[in-house]
């Protein structure tokens, strides 16, 4: 597969995940949001397995496995999709898809906590620069700083969330689309049990969607969820995750430019500056100038051994 493809794949998927933050706020605004998300999670969940039956990819999984997916499903599914569904009642998309672009800095912070990652100087003025990026979004939301909004805040939750799920998929020992598509289904099934508890009239809420917002439904299930995570697992493979995670910073452009096209919302001064903060965050933070350092360093030292052996 050549790179330019996967370049191309890569700023596709982020078109497909910036856009769905606007998708999930026009469907919780319409439907029960747990109810919803448990219903769309446990579509994309169905179409990933049955990709992965039809190419021969799905296995059986051993008992110690399943309980590797289930308890990273309790975090990547449960809690993240809770906290995000339920955020989005209460906050802008806008907001919501610039603190989402925290996601790979988080993620490296929980790496150098749980397994070991150095702490660099690149590294801990990402941590700071994404920090700040966050305060200035949500002291631009209503209220300012003092008011902070809880939608804000069960953003960021479910942006935690995220983070250390992937460290528990970094140290399981199940094949990444595999583990995908049972964590979809397994934590779908968790979403919708809470949301007999949580949302008694969520199932009769389905009743009320148009076919427009069921197509906005399908687009979500199965393009950003079940076909963006897979292939963007597709990408890390051949990349690496390091150069893969680059192209995140562009989801938060993406979710401000589809807050502001499809649901009029205002983009604030401070939410672009708060947007460059993240991005430089996550550029410092996530590893990528790390990387590019070493590889312009072993090149250096390899330049500078073969003028020696002429």
């Amino acid at each position: 597969m050549r790179k330019s493809f996967i370049y191309a794949l890569l700023v596709g998927i982020m078109v497909a995940w910036g856009l769905n933050v606007t998708a999930l706020k026009i469907l919780v605004d319409h439907f029960a949001p747990v109810t919803l998300t448990a219903l769309r999670i446990f579509t994309a969940g169905v179409v990933v397995l049955l990709f992965l039956w039809g190419s021969g990819q799905l296995r059986k999984v051993s008992w110690n496995e399943a309980k590797q997916i289930g308890v990273a499903a309790l975090f990547s599914v449960v809690a993240h999709h809770f906290f995000l569904s339920v955020g989005l009642t209460r906050t802008t998309a806008a907001n919501a898809g610039l603190i989402l672009g925290l996601v790979p800095l988080v993620t490296s912070l929980l790496a150098m906590m749980f397994l070991r990652h150095r702490l660099t100087v690149f590294r801990l003025l990402g941590i700071a620069s994404g920090f700040c990026g966050v305060v200035f979004v949500v002291a631009n939301g209503d209220g300012g700083l003092g008011h902070l909004s809880v939608g804000d805040v069960y953003v960021f939750l479910a942006v935690l969330a995220q983070g250390i799920s992937f460290i528990m998929i970094k140290k399981a020992t199940v094949e990444a689309r595999v583990m995908t598509g049972w964590m979809l289904v397994f934590g779908s099934v968790w979403l919708f049990v809470l949301s007999l508890v949580l949302e008694p009239g969520g199932v009769s809420s389905l009743k009320d969607g148009t076919p427009s917002l069921w197509m906005i439904f399908l687009a979500s299930a199965v393009v950003a969820t079940a076909l963006g995570h897979m292939f963007y697992n597709q990408a890390v493979q051949h990349l690496g995750p390091a150069e893969s995670a680059v192209f995140i910073n562009l989801n938060p452009l993406f979710s401000l430019l589809g807050a502001y096209w499809f649901l009029d919302e205002t983009i604030t001064l401070g939410q672009l500056v708060g947007f460059l903060f993240i991005v430089a965050g996550v550029v410092l933070g996530s590893g990528g100038l790390d990387d590019m350092s070493a590889r312009f360093r072993r090149a250096k030292v390899a330049a500078g051994g073969r003028k020696v052996g002429m």
